[in-house]
């Protein structure tokens, strides 16, 4: 089993940027794929980037160039850079622990909310 915490959100003007944290309760070289989701009001949840164990990582194109996912292992903790955020990047952003294809644990999610 896996509990994740995410934290950092928050409010900010648009252009700006925050830094989101997802920290596990095991050792995430023990886990396949972090990953970092979103949904904001009305959507479905979408994928917005993930790392995998070999530190492979890939984005959504539609945060490419403004986001980067990092993670330090010693802190069992993925982060999300985000920069460039936009309106609509505004969504409770969630993080993803996958263990197998049918095995993978949620955290409770962060609001971030991106306005003038």
């Amino acid at each position: 089993q896996v509990q994740l915490v995410e934290s950092g959100g928050g409010l900010v003007q648009p252009g700006g940027s925050l830094r989101l944290s997802c920290a596990a309760s095991r050792s995430i070289l023990d886990i396949n794929t972090m990953g970092w989701y979103r949904q904001a009001p009305g959507k479905q949840r979408e994928l917005v980037g993930t790392i995998i164990t070999d530190g492979r990582i890939n984005y959504a194109d539609s945060v490419k160039g403004r986001f980067t996912i990092s993670r330090d292992n010693a802190k069992n903790t993925v982060y999300l850079q985000m920069n460039s955020l936009k309106p609509e990047d505004t969504a409770v952003y969630y993080c993803n622990a996958r263990i197998t294809w049918s095995l993978d644990y949620w955290g409770k999610g962060t609001l971030v909310t991106v306005s003038s």
